[in-house]
């Protein structure tokens, strides 16, 4: 029996070894159990393409929590994060973009080095690709919606840069990430119209 238990330890131990190193991936420096393996597959053969081709390494940073203090004031929650985000990208090698997130702090954010800015729309990037899913109000959990918005802003990210240098990527995801995030934003400004509606239609009825 003695026997039979280490071996099950040692077997744990071996699966646990081949996972971590099976999904590791150099491009995610942070994912605290948010990322899908199947994301992170894909992240490291965008990221590598992109490394190789385009010269240029892009950064996943994902976490629960960046450990900000209960009733932190606003003023001094981003000066934690941007002293946070700082102490990453002292690390990193240009040309550089860092897609940032922390689930529990609704923070998301874009950290591009300096000759990628005008490549590179911080705001287009999250706006189009990444908070629409991450913010729909669906059935998925969210490690689902997590490792889909990270996904589809990387891989935009990606090929942002390379279309800049006419090059494409093999292992680009298309346009279905953008159509993706359309659909979402008129889903919901279709929801505001109508309650918009609804509501004068309410007023008016209470008028007369």
């Amino acid at each position: 029996m003695k026997n039979l238990n280490i071996f099950k330890v040692a077997v744990f131990s071996l699966l646990l070894f081949l996972s971590t190193n099976i999904y590791a991936s150099k491009f995610i420096l942070s994912d605290d159990g948010l990322i899908d393996p199947r994301t992170i597959v894909k992240v490291n053969e965008i990221g590598n393409e992109a490394q190789s081709k385009l010269g240029v390494n892009i950064y996943v940073y994902a976490k629960t929590s960046l450990g900000l203090e209960k009733n932190i004031s606003t003023k001094d929650k981003i000066k934690y994060i941007k002293d946070y985000e700082a102490s990453i990208t002292k690390t990193l090698v240009k040309p550089y973009v860092l897609l940032t997130m922390a689930i529990e702090d609704t923070h998301v954010n874009l950290i591009v080095s300096s000759n990628l800015k005008k490549i590179v729309d911080k705001n287009e990037i999250l706006n189009d690709y990444v908070v629409p899913l991450l913010a729909s109000k669906d059935k998925n959990s969210t490690f689902a919606k997590a490792s889909a918005s990270l996904l589809n802003g990387y891989a935009a990210i990606a090929d942002t840069i390379a279309q800049s240098k006419n090059i494409e990527l093999e292992s680009s995801i298309g346009s279905s990430g953008k159509v993706a995030g359309t659909i979402w934003k008129v889903f919901m400004y279709t929801l505001v119209v109508i309650g918009i509606l609804l509501y004068s239609y309410a007023m008016l009825r209470r008028k007369k």
